[in-house]
């Protein structure tokens, strides 16, 4: 029983230490992270993935980009910061090339 006991914290331990040097990646000396770096296996600058816009329920856009492995979603404002609602779409609906720019293939 204690075999399995360590076996099982030094398993955490691993994890976790793993989990600290994929955190730590990308963080500026005051501690904060990037956002504007896509941290996937084909990391690169957001600017380079293609967005697209989904339209919620409510009939408003949303900027989208799906990247095969991680996706980006934020709401599309105008210049007093509010939400755009374009009618370009149905709700519930995304339009546009959100799943270009990416090697990653997206199984969905």
């Amino acid at each position: 029983m204690k075999a399995i006991k360590v076996i099982a914290i030094l398993g955490v331990a691993a994890s976790l230490s793993a989990c600290e040097s994929v955190v730590t990646e990308g963080v500026s000396s005051g501690g904060k992270q990037d956002k504007t770096i896509d941290r996937g296996l084909d990391a690169k600058h957001l600017s380079q993935l293609q967005a697209g816009i989904w339209i919620d329920p409510i009939g408003c856009d949303h900027w989208i980009i799906d990247d095969g492995v991680e996706g980006y979603l934020s709401p599309r404002v105008d210049k007093y910061g509010k939400p755009v609602c374009s009618g370009s779409a149905a709700p519930n609906t995304a339009i546009g090339p959100f799943k270009s720019g990416s090697v990653f293939g997206d199984a969905i």
